[in-house]
Parts: structure tokens; sequence; C-alpha cells
């Protein structure tokens, strides 16, 4: 892979992970309202609208993106034998877990089966905060 072609690449990356982080520190921050407010439909109905699409149109692609760019940056620079990223991979596969746990989250409040309280949201919005974290200076550090 040709240098320029490189940092097209890794500019794509990068700006799939800022819109999947968006929406993975979003999508939390919107089930704390929603379960706060699950008495009110009308507002429960705009809530679920607001997260259905910001999980279908702005995460769920970006995560996608994130992985296809991010893998081509793994094997044209050579890091599959990096110990950090192995590490770093580790963290992004728990995190797109997290993803797919919320959008599990996303089905329960489509049908009204949401159990957990804003509280509980409160704190599960911190997880991909400190995934993030642990990941950007994995990268940027490569400390191992």
């Amino acid at each position: 892979m040709s240098e320029t072609t490189y940092l097209i690449v890794k500019s794509i990356h990068i700006i799939a992970v800022i819109s999947w982080m968006a929406g993975m520190l979003y999508l939390p921050r919107l089930f704390v309202y929603h379960a706060e407010n699950q008495g009110n439909s009308a507002l429960t109905d705009t809530f679920k609208v607001m997260e259905r699409r910001l999980l279908r149109f702005i995460m769920t692609p970006a995560m996608i993106v994130s992985w296809i760019f991010g893998l081509a940056m793994v094997i044209s620079a050579g890091w599959l034998k990096a110990p950090w990223m192995h590490a770093k991979l580790l963290l992004v596969l728990i995190l797109s877990g997290v993803h797919g746990w919320l959008a599990v989250c996303v089905k329960r409040f489509a049908s009204d089966q949401n159990l957990k309280s804003g509280r509980y949201f409160r704190f599960v919005n911190e997880i991909p905060t400190v995934l993030m974290i642990v990941i950007v200076v994995l990268v940027v550090v490569k400390p191992f």
C-alpha cells in the first residue's frame, strides 16, 4: 500500500471510529432518558425512533467501516505480531460486543420490555469511555 493510500485508509478509519464512539457514548444516554420517562408514551416513542436510527444508520455502519479500514492498516503495516495490537484488538472485540448488547437494549426498549433503570444506563455509559481511553493509549504509546 502506498503512503498516500495508507493515509487515506487511516483517515477513513479515524473518521469511522469517531462516528462509532459518538454513538456508543450517546445511545446509553438516550437509554437513561428513555428509562426515566417510560410513563410518557409520546416521549418514549420519540426515543425509540432516535435509538433505532442512531444504531442503524450511524453506529453499525461506522463500526463496520472501522473494522474494515482498521484491519487494512494492521495488515499493511505488519502489526499482527505486535503485542500492543493484540491487546487493542481484544478491546475492540469487547467494544463490538458492547455494541451488540446495546443493539439488544434498543430492541427491548422498542418492544417496551426494558427492566433497567436510568441509573443502570448511567453506569453502562462509562464502559465505552473506559475502553476508548485504553485503546487510544495502546495505539499512541505502544507500551509493549
